[in-house]
């Protein structure tokens, strides 16, 4: 059962598909056309054995081929969806973390949408891809609060979903209540540790219960008592907490709108969001900004890029 935009190509030929490939980039000029159409309409499985079929008739790298055809974001977006799935995220945090500056942004979104199995998952590939420690990794960039937020999420031990206790639910309300809106200064500890572990359905029990003695939404208590890096991290588990299709609509909303286009981040959630519930967001992104996700990558892109993203998004839902 997916909601993705992308599934499984039938009939589907491995060797044809390296066939064509090696054809669209032989000789001079590339006819990106094939490439983008060959590999935004196979899955993330499919794309893989057409890189084994490839290697094994031409005794090349696709991607390498890819990497040397392309050029800028179109070869961006062709080679993240060359990436094996299951190392996408793993990737995306190494380089996130890596050189000079680190990349806040790329961290808050992967780990406060994830699911725990998914985390887990993350921390086991990076060990074994990268041998090193995620969460090592991580702490010697970061600092503060953002730190400790991020390191409970690492931990994945979010409680699972069960029964809800109406008395647990007032009680974690009325402590956010006393260590935000309440108190001079901000608790930021019992923010962390309550939005960190407690299971989705407790907590979004927690937020309504949290409006009805406050008079507050959470994020706006947020808003307000925290800032910086923890700020947006909060908000981020917030809102993936209420929907993570919702709170992936407003990221590729805020990747397009106003001048510029965060290309980096539109990249990664249409690649790595486009098997899972790119459908369910594509609603979202609707119902919330008035128009559809179609629209706007067709008013903020270009080119093979447009067309690629385009194709990835799939229908219009103006």
């Amino acid at each position: 059962y997916t909601r993705g935009t992308v599934t499984a190509f039938s009939p589907f030929d491995a060797r044809a598909d390296a066939e064509a490939l090696r054809k669209a980039m032989k000789g001079m000029g590339t006819d990106e056309e094939t490439v983008l159409k060959i590999l935004t309409s196979r899955n993330n499985t499919q794309r893989q054995e057409i890189a084994a079929a490839f290697k094994t008739l031409f005794g090349r790298d696709l991607v390498d081929d890819l990497k040397s055809e392309l050029t800028g974001k179109f070869e961006t977006l062709m080679v993240s969806l060359m990436r094996p799935a299951y190392i996408f995220d793993a990737h995306a945090l190494k380089h996130a973390i890596k050189g000079a500056g680190t990349n806040e942004k790329v961290l808050t979104e992967i780990l406060a949408s994830r699911t725990p199995a998914e985390v887990q998952n993350i921390k086991q590939v990076y060990l074994q891809e990268y041998e090193a420690n995620l969460e090592d990794k991580i702490t010697g960039e970061t600092s503060g609060h953002f730190q400790r937020m991020l390191v409970v999420l690492l931990q994945a031990n979010r409680d699972p979903d069960g029964r809800v206790d109406d008395g647990l639910v007032e009680q974690d309300a009325q402590v956010l209540f006393r260590a935000g809106e309440l108190k001079w200064g901000t608790d930021e500890e019992k923010f962390i540790t309550i939005l960190g572990t407690r299971s989705i359905s407790h907590l979004r029990k927690v937020f309504d219960k949290y409006m009805t003695i406050s008079g507050f939404q959470i994020e706006e208590t947020i808003d307000r008592e925290t800032s910086g890096d923890l700020e947006k991290l909060l908000l981020a588990v917030v809102k993936c907490i209420r929907s993570v299709p919702a709170y992936f609509a407003e990221t590729l909303y805020y990747s397009m709108k106003g001048a510029g286009t965060d290309d980096d981040t539109l990249i990664r959630v249409m690649v790595s969001r486009s098997e899972i519930d790119l459908l369910d967001i594509r609603q979202e992104f609707r119902k919330n900004f008035g128009k559809s996700l179609h629209h706007m990558i067709q008013k903020d892109t270009s080119g093979d890029y447009r067309k690629a993203l385009l194709l990835l998004c799939g229908g219009d839902d103006e």
